[in-house]
């Protein structure tokens, strides 16, 4: 009997439910009575609704009612009542509001039927007269305009240090150039939708498409004057987010709206086109200055940041936070400014800020160590930090030295010839290069409950989300070994805003926020069974401490002689309590915060570049990863795959397209806006290099959902520069950039 997991390959606990469809998502709960909502996207960027006629659809028998800023009721007006956890700093949008237009294709208003394909049909007989004002959406043009905000919505840049114009003019080798990233857009399979299930009195029970349910529950009450107890959030599966689910959306708002006023269940999904109307990675501009010694150690680094905003919020992202975090420099200084455009408010999308940042100052270090004449994993390891500058902090744990190691050994980085151009295979230019990364190795405070029945089954609970992470598998395991149990005996459950508090799942946190819960819930339970076991007449172990026994395949032995052992089957039989409990909030150690946590990857890529056409494939991927303790090396490695692939889009196939004269994206359907397929990933291979952090958080656990991202679109990068020559500082790179 197994009871080991921690560490151990795990299949996920809920793939049968998906696999056989039997997880259900957000507009596949069903309820008695329910209509369905389309929602009538803005044709303008900038203006006023001068006139809104619905009557040709209502009209139509079985349309129910089209909601417009006309009849939209009363409810809660002030910017409180509509921010929510993830919120920026500013005015946060609020639906049919009144007849302002601030974005193309905002939201104004929402036909309600009782079919779906009736409300579809409705909505194109929504007739809109509008008063069209200038807009403005050139990020370009209006970089002069850029300003600092007042409230960062990620932290601010961090201070300067030293002289950098000195040291620049001073180094031996020195770089100024500028990157550029677009806008990206999330496409997660699942497209954002709730469903409003009317429980009559007032209550409601929402399911939605969110990574967080509490983040709804509490947008829900505040914005529609309601309690707490009047609503529950309801989301056990989620079809991919990666912070398009951060923000309660535009539909769960409309839905909640439509079922409060008609006291009927309501389903509104967004479209594909639609999900192009709300959050992205936003636009972002970098400039930077680099110089170092003839040694190849860095002297100066300046970095200036440009990222879009909205005109209502202040989106920031933590694009400046890496140069201080991965290189030591005494001379720097770092600026991020914000250029307010009429779009919708960007959002957190994969590693936030990191993607962005740490793709410019990779490739500027790549060049920087081309100018020093220096193989550029060599320039890395001269300008190792030991320490973030930026807090002035050492890490709590760093094996990134053995990140080099391992992923340059399984690479062949040692074969690599430095001069661009040098390798070839026949009309195929092949160029290998290379990045590093860092993510946070955050911990939030969170809550558990551990129920272990008479049966000897556990039940582990919290408000938290899995977005197809993991996060069920891993949660199970934790608990299973906790109390020596089998996988099979243990049932986690999430998704619901009536389980104990949870934050966001984001951030890379979940696994250290979520799991610590749970681990010192279920040692609440190993509490109470090892006094049980000392109440029984001549117990082997009347005298043991809790730090003197374990709990593994289904019994409790001491760590000195397992022969003295009780089973837990036995002592539940003879409990007289129908279940032992445990319920718990645990939140980072005040040790932990005198640390810099992060997790660190190091990125080696092969890529093929056509010499006449163009073309780029990457034939090869290496990334190695110090994410402190796997808990689950399959889920694990299913992360830092999916981070690879979704690398390889920044760096070679996403871009929203905005076209300036219309305010819009125009590529705003999977068959423009394009990501990676089957054929374009080929060898890949994730090492996770081990790495003990006893500092970090109980389980010593590091986030490995954005981690994987990080450094893989600047290593391609930097790769196809070495095949090529030629150095592209725009993302995505395309064929025109090359010829």
């Amino acid at each position: 009997m197994k009871t080991d997991q921690i560490g151990k390959e795990r299949n996920r606990v809920d793939g049968k439910a998906k696999v056989t469809g039997k997880a259900k998502y957000a507009a596949e709960f069903s309820a008695e009575n329910l209509a369905y909502g389309v929602v009538v996207s803005s044709g303008i960027a900038k203006g006023k609704i001068k006139s809104i006629d619905a009557s040709k659809a209502l009209a139509l028998d079985g349309v129910l009612q089209v909601f417009t800023h006309e009849n939209r009721p009363g409810y809660m007006w002030l910017d409180k009542n509509y921010k929510d956890d993830d919120a920026p700093p500013g005015s946060p949008f609020r639906p049919l509001y009144d007849n302002e237009i601030l974005f193309s294709m905002q939201p104004i208003a929402l036909v309600v039927a009782e079919t779906f394909e009736l409300a579809r049909y409705a909505a194109i007989l929504v007739e809109v007269a509008y008063e069209t004002a200038e807009h403005d959406t050139d990020f370009d043009a209006n970089l002069e305009q850029a300003y600092e905000p007042k409230e960062y919505k990620a932290s601010e840049p961090p201070k300067p240090r030293g002289d950098v114009d000195k040291a620049l003019a001073e180094a031996s080798a020195r770089i100024e150039q500028t990157y550029t990233h677009p806008a990206e857009h999330h496409n997660p399979m699942e497209m954002h939708a709730s469903t409003a299930v009317w429980e009559g009195d007032g209550k409601l029970t929402v399911y939605d498409k969110i990574q967080g349910v509490q983040n709804s529950q509490q947008y829900i009450a505040s914005a529609f004057g309601m309690s707490q107890d009047e609503v529950r959030v309801i989301s056990p599966f989620v079809g991919g987010a990666f912070g398009s689910g951060l923000r309660p959306q535009y539909q769960l708002f409309l839905a909640v709206l439509a079922a409060r006023e008609l006291q009927r269940s309501v389903r509104v999904v967004m479209t594909r086109q639609q999900m192009f109307s709300f959050g992205h990675r936003p636009k972002t501009l970098q400039r930077f200055k680099l110089g170092a010694d003839a040694d190849g150690k860095l002297q100066a680094l300046q970095q200036e940041v440009y990222g879009e905003t909205s005109r209502f919020e202040d989106y920031s992202e933590d694009v400046v936070l890496w140069p201080g975090v991965l290189y030591p420099c005494d001379n720097t200084k770092l600026t991020h400014k914000l250029v307010g455009l009429d779009v919708y408010t960007p959002l957190d999308m994969r590693a936030p800020g990191g993607t962005t940042g740490i793709f410019a100052l990779e490739c500027a270090i790549d060049e920087l160590a081309y100018k020093a004449g220096i193989d550029p994993l060599e320039f890395r390891k001269k300008n190792y930090s030991e320490k973030d500058q930026n807090e002035d902090k050492p890490f709590s744990s760093k094996e990134l030295r053995e990140c080099y190691r391992q992923g340059a050994e399984k690479f062949g980085w040692s074969k690599r010839k430095m001069e661009p151009r040098s390798m070839k295979d026949g009309h195929q230019l092949i160029g290998w290069g290379m990045a590093q990364g860092a993510w946070e190795a955050n911990q939030a405070e969170a809550s558990a409950k551990a129920v272990l029945s008479k049966e000897g089954k556990l039940t582990v609970s919290s408000a938290t989300a899995d977005i197809g992470t993991g996060t069920y598998t891993v949660m199970t395991q934790i608990a299973a070994e906790t109390l020596g149990l089998l996988l099979e005996d243990v049932t986690f459950k999430l998704g619901d805003s009536n389980l104990p508090k949870a934050p966001l799942e984001g951030g890379s946190k979940t696994v250290a926020t979520v799991g610590s819960a749970v681990k010192k819930a279920c040692e609440q339970v190993q509490e109470k069974l090892l006094k049980l076991a000392q109440q029984q007449p001549d117990s082997p172990l009347a005298e043991a401490k809790l730090g003197d026994v374990d709990f593994s395949e289904g019994r409790i032995s001491l760590k000195r002689d397992a022969s003295k052992s009780v089973q837990l089957q036995d002592l539940l039989q003879q409990s007289d309590n129908g279940s032992l409990e445990g319920e718990v909030s645990t939140k980072p150690s005040d040790e932990s915060k005198e640390y810099a946590r992060y997790a660190h990857s190091a990125v080696f890529a092969e890529v093929k570049v056509d010499e006449d056409l163009g073309t780029v494939k990457v034939t090869r991927l290496v990334t190695a990863v110090a994410g402190g303790r796997i808990v689950n090396p399959k889920t694990a490695r299913s992360q830092i795959l999916g981070g690879m692939v979704w690398g390889m889009g920044v760096a070679l196939h996403e871009h929203t397209v905005m076209d300036n004269h219309l305010g819009r994206f125009i590529n705003h359907d999977l068959d423009k806006y394009h990501v990676p397929v089957n054929a374009d990933v080929q060898e890949m291979e994730v090492i996770f290099v081990e790495e003990k952090d006893e500092v970090v958080n109980p389980l010593g656990v590091k986030g490995l959902g954005e981690i994987g991202v990080v450094g893989v679109a600047p290593a391609i990068a930097n790769a196809i520069f070495h095949a090529t020559g030629k150095r592209v500082r725009e993302l995505p790179i395309t064929m025109d950039k090359l010829l």
